[in-house]
Parts: structure tokens; C-alpha cells; sequence
């Protein structure tokens, strides 16, 4: 193995956001590790634990964990702009780092979308370097086809592509651009390279292979989706696999009938109010509540008997015997759903949540309701058409059986491997 890291290139994977942005590039790291190739992982601070726990070598990105305060994270319109002033920090020592990496040695950055335009700055130092891109979810990929929402708004099958194409250049044109274009151009100014007027054209075409990080039947390939383009599967990763559930907890699901797990994501500092509405909306109903937070102190202080709170629990071991999962829409937590055939009430806020909830209902698997619109009242409302649909449960079963027959992911990380190793250029 260490003879072959001399020799293959180095793998560089730059990731930023919650485990839920880490995990799916963890399994992509370990993968190719075991083809032989060194791997590190630039993570943010925060992530360190989990990336040494898979034996990943890693490097810290700085990372403010106060932007997780900010109440505007998961603002469908002005979430971005936070990100990206928050992942700022991270992508300049990205460039530091892969400028210090040896000359000898092939490298290739595997990165997140949101670090792509980084990665192409990181070229001026180090000509030649490659760049794979992987998209976690279907709504990373600008396209005017399949196009369920844009952000949270529905698009009708019948608009004409014109118009699609219109309503996406106002969304970068308002929303994305004056955000970051200045700033890319700027770097780029110094570094004597020619200005860019679109982001979304930048992330297309500053990689040199593209890799959708979900299955053809989540999200088919498009016409306008960038080229190459490998299409993979879900890349899931528990870093827990052999975790037991909490007895304490593992007592309340076998003392009565099986209970909804509700989850707003691990970043989420800002659930309070959902999670009243959702304890609200299950006694309603008579039915039993699981919380999934490790902030304890957004669960509502007193629980009743028919409630619990849990800090953590891995999903796939709780979702066997769930009635149904409450969760914001995360690629990640949708996914481990999918797998477990659980019917799901997705609750997006923002980012991806909307369009991979969309996917979700048009699979049967499940149904979605904006958080704005998560009451008491809705709430109830949409958990008893889910747990009383046939259809759900039928599409559910579906979904559980396609996913237990394995995916795309293996032989995708073979081609990625092979394709970027013969001369450490793809």
C-alpha cells in the first residue's frame, strides 16, 4: 500500500457544512483509499474527530461554529450568503495547503460544490492539478428539465424551458452572484486570470470530472448537467455502524407501539418552536415521539411519558421500528430513510431540503411541509395522511427493495481511481 502512494496521486477531499456535507465524502475517502490512494481530508475543525475516527488523515479548515447562531443559516434566500462569508476562512487555507503539497506527487481535489471555485484558485500554484466535483444532491446541479422546485417554489411541468431559464438566471443573478463573483474575480484579478460573470458557469466548468453522489432514479442525468459526468449512487456512512441504542432509550420503543422520530439536522440550533409543534402534533394524534437533538435545550422541558429525547442514535437503528421519520430534508438523513422504507414528513427550511423533499413524494416515500407552515394543526394533519396512506406504504417497500439491491458507488470510485491514475491526470 505505501509503495502505491508514492505513486498514485494523492487525494486531496475538501468538504465544509455539517456532518451531514462530511459523511458522504468520508465513504468517497475510504474508498479510494483502499484502491491504494493516499487521502487526506480538509474538513472543518469541528469534523476532526469524526474523520480520524475512519482513519482518515486530516487538516483543519477554520471554521466560525458561531454562524450556526445565526438565525438566517436557514433562510431559503439569504442562507447562502451566510455560508459562504463562513466558509471563507476554510477555502484560503485550502489554497495554503495544497500549495505546500509536495511537486513530485500527483494530486487531485475531490471537493464539495461549494469549494470548487476555491479549487480552480488553487490552480495558479500548482498547474495542472485536477479537480473532481461531487454533487450530494439532485439541486446542486443547475438544470432547466428536471426541475420540481427552485428552492421553495414549485415549478409546473408545463412552464417552458424560457421561462425556467429565466426564473434560474434571476436566482443567480440576485441571490448567488453579488455574493461571491466579486470576490472570486478579485482573487482571480491577482492572480492575472480573465473575471468570471457566473458562479453556477464556474462550478460547471472549473472541474475536470463530475460525480453525482445519488442514483439515476433519485435524479436522472440532464442535457445540461455538466460534462464528464459519472453518475454514482448514495454514498452512506454511519460512523457508528456497531452502536447499540441507548438502553434508556431502547426501553421506551418496546414499552408501546412504535413511535415517529423527529430530527431537524445536526446543525440546526434554531428548532424550538418545531419541535413544540411536533410534540403538540403527536399527542393529538396518541401517538409516541422520539427526539433526535443534541441540543437538549430545544426540545421542550418537560416530556411527557408517550416522549423522549435522545442526544444521538444512529438513524439505521432506530428506523426499523419507527412509524415514521419527521427530519428537514438533509440528502443524508433521506437517504438512510429511503434505505430503511420508512415514510417520511419532510420539513425543509432551505438549500437542497425542498427539491429532495419533492423527490421524496414524487417516490410515494413520503410527504413534505414548509417549515413556515409547520403547526400544530398541519403537522397532525400531514403525519395522519402519511401513517394512513396505502400508497406510502407501498412506494416505501419500493424504494427499501431497490436500495437493498446495491448501488453504483463501488464501481464508480474503480473508474475514478483508474481514470485518475494513469498519469495522474483524468
Amino acid at each position: 500500500m505505501s509503495d502505491y502512494s508514492t505513486v498514485l496521486p494523492h487525494i486531496v477531499v475538501v468538504t465544509t457544512g455539517s456532518a451531514g456535507d462530511l459523511f458522504p465524502f468520508l465513504r468517497l475517502g475510504l474508498g479510494l483509499r483502499e484502491r491504494g490512494h493516499a487521502v487526506t481530508v480538509l474538513a472543518p475543525l469541528m469534523h476532526e474527530a469524526l474523520v480520524r475516527q475512519a482513519g482518515l488523515a486530516f487538516h483543519p479548515l477554520p471554521a466560525d461554529p458561531a454562524v450556526l447562531e445565526d438565525p438566517d443559516l436557514w433562510h431559503p434566500r439569504r442562507g447562502f450568503g451566510v455560508v459562504w462569508r463562513a466558509m471563507r476562512p476554510g477555502m484560503e487555507a485550502m489554497q495554503a495547503f495544497v500549495a505546500a503539497l509536495p511537486r513530485e506527487q500527483p494530486c487531485v481535489l475531490l471537493v464539495h460544490p461549494l469549494a470548487v471555485a476555491h479549487a480552480d484558485l488553487c490552480r495558479a500554484d500548482r498547474p495542472g492539478l485536477q479537480i473532481v466535483a461531487g454533487y450530494l444532491a439532485p439541486s446542486n446541479l443547475r438544470t432547466v428539465h428536471d426541475l420540481p422546485v427552485l428552492g421553495p417554489f414549485p415549478i409546473p411541468g408545463w412552464m417552458p424551458l424560457k421561462v425556467r431559464r429565466w426564473l434560474w438566471n434571476m436566482v443567480e443573478a440576485t441571490a448567488i452572484n453579488p455574493v461571491v463573483v466579486p470576490e472570486l474575480n478579485a482573487a482571480r484579478k491577482a492572480q492575472g486570470r480573465a473575471p468570471i460573470a457566473s458562479y453556477m458557469d464556474e462550478m460547471y466548468g472549473a472541474p475536470d470530472l463530475s460525480v453525482t453522489l445519488f442514483p439515476e432514479w433519485f435524479g436522472a442525468r440532464q442535457p445540461d448537467w455538466p460534462a464528464p459526468l459519472l453518475c454514482a449512487d448514495f454514498p452512506l456512512y454511519d460512523p457508528h455502524p456497531h452502536a447499540s441504542i441507548a438502553p434508556a432509550l431502547l426501553q421506551f420503543m418496546r414499552a408501546g407501539s412504535a413511535p415517529i422520530i423527529v430530527t431537524h439536522g445536526t446543525a440546526n440550533l434554531h428548532a424550538a418552536r418545531f419541535f413544540a409543534s411536533a410534540l403538540a402534533a403527536a399527542e393529538r394524534l396518541g401517538r409516541r415521539i422520539v427526539f433526535l437533538t443534541a441540543h437538549r435545550a430545544q426540545v421542550p422541558a418537560s416530556l411527557p411519558p408517550t416522549a423522549f429525547w435522545q442526544d444521538y442514535c444512529p438513524l439505521a437503528a432506530l428506523l426499523p421500528d419507527a412509524a415514521a421519520l419527521v427530519h428537514h430534508g438533509g440528502i443524508g438523513t433521506t437517504a438512510v430513510a429511503l434505505r430503511a422504507g420508512t415514510p417520511q414528513l419532510v420539513v425543509p427550511m432551505a438549500y437542497d431540503q425542498f427539491d429532495n423533499g419533492a423527490r421524496v413524494a414524487a417516490l410515494h416515500a413520503g410527504l413534505t411541509l414548509k417549515a413556515e407552515r409547520a403547526t400544530t394543526r398541519t403537522l397532525a394533519d400531514a403525519l395522519q395522511r402519511l401513517l394512513q396512506s396505502p400508497e406510502i406504504h407501498v412506494g416505501c417497500a419500493a424504494v427499501k427493495e431497490r436500495m437493498a439491491g446495491g448501488g453504483a458507488l463501488d464501481g464508480v470510485m474503480d473508474v475514478i481511481s483508474k481514470t485518475v491514475s494513469k498519469t495522474g491526470k483524468i
